[in-house]
């Protein structure tokens, strides 16, 4: 039976001890990209040690000495929230599993600013009286889940907006400057957070939304209901992003560096958009903001009705908030064109 390509890479670092990415390239005859998709898995089962950074590593087969360094870092903990400070929690973790020794700085960063605003979400928001806390890296990435038994970060946006269900909420949270409370939140914390990460997922109730930023993209799924809310994220440990820049990008110099720039997935409102009711619910909120960013991506069609409510009436009613369109289709352009042209003309 002929030896699979894991089975190769294994065999050849048996007998050669170490060997470099195009070393294994040029034995197996693949490319490096599909090289690194087994090297991954292999090295996250433990099986292969990776010394060094990507363009100058070296690989080694996981002798039992290395293996224990090899395998993934795994630390869990439940807390009772009240009276819990999500800050002290964060440097006892960070303490306790060494991570300025484990992740770049710039991951560090986001990874502080991350788990502190989720940790204090479910600390002044979910009601509930305690929460666990899960942390796991492995040689590629950092994550952690905290998850609650309260109401529900969707119910709660449901319940304060008098929304129409909980799929509406989804909508709110993604814009950013959405809190239930206004007194003590600005809203922005979910926002810069989602922005932050390589992918994060918010499951609450049958509600599962994803934002992977590695793909640019952010969609909903339908699972099996929970209680409470599930906070994942995740994030290269070598992470070349930097925090400045994620709010910089929404909170720029042009706009005295306040979180007045936003952007939205317009397909989580739906995909086939006709109403001005539809627009309406899009647009709730959104005049809190300078500069709005609609992402079409996905977006199948649209009406008169919807494009005439953002890009005439809402625009009218606005005249200083700039929007602006991402991701349009050669479909939907005409509609749009044809109300933009209607506003001039009046």
């Amino acid at each position: 039976m002929p030896m699979n390509t894991k089975d190769k890479i294994i065999k050849y670092l048996k007998t050669h001890r170490t060997a470099t990415g195009n070393e294994l390239c040029s034995h197996l005859g693949i490319s490096r990209q599909a090289l690194n998709k087994h090297l991954k898995e292999l090295i996250n089962n433990a099986v292969v040690a990776k010394k060094g950074a990507t363009k100058n590593a070296i690989y080694e087969y996981a002798s039992s000495s290395c293996q224990q360094t090899a395998k993934q870092v795994t630390h869990k903990k439940e807390y009772q929230l009240s009276g819990l400070e999500e800050d002290k929690v964060f440097n006892d973790l960070a303490l306790l599993l060494n991570l300025k020794k484990r992740v770049n700085k710039k991951s560090l960063d986001m990874i502080r600013y991350a788990f502190t605003e989720l940790l204090n979400n479910a600390i002044e928001h979910s009601k509930s009286e305690r929460c666990i806390v899960e942390i796991l890296l492995d040689q590629y990435n950092f994550q952690f889940v905290i998850r609650d038994f309260g109401i529900g970060v969707f119910y709660s946006i449901y319940t304060k907006f008098n929304l129409y269900d909980e799929n509406a909420a989804v909508g709110e949270l993604i814009k950013g400057k959405s809190t239930t409370m206004q007194e003590r939140h600005s809203g922005e914390g979910i926002f810069f957070t989602s922005k932050s990460a390589d992918l994060m997922q918010l499951r609450s109730h049958n509600i599962h939304l994803t934002f992977d930023n590695k793909k640019n993209d952010v969609f909903i799924n339908e699972k099996k209901s929970i209680k409470g809310t599930e906070a994942r994220f995740i994030i290269s440990k070598y992470s070349k992003r930097n925090l400045a820049d994620i709010f910089s990008q929404f909170a720029p110099e042009e706009f005295d560096y306040q979180f007045d720039k936003t952007k939205v997935a317009v397909k989580l409102f739906q995909e086939a958009l006709v109403s001005r009711s539809e627009a309406k619910r899009l647009l709730f909120g959104l005049d809190k903001f300078k500069e709005i960013i609609l992402d079409f991506k996905g977006v199948k069609s649209i009406g008169q009705g919807f494009a005439d409510e953002i890009f005439r009436v809402f625009r009218k009613r606005h005249p200083d908030i700039t929007i602006k369109t991402e991701n349009l289709s050669d479909i939907l352009k005409p509609m749009i064109m044809h109300v933009q042209e209607m506003r001039r003309n009046k």
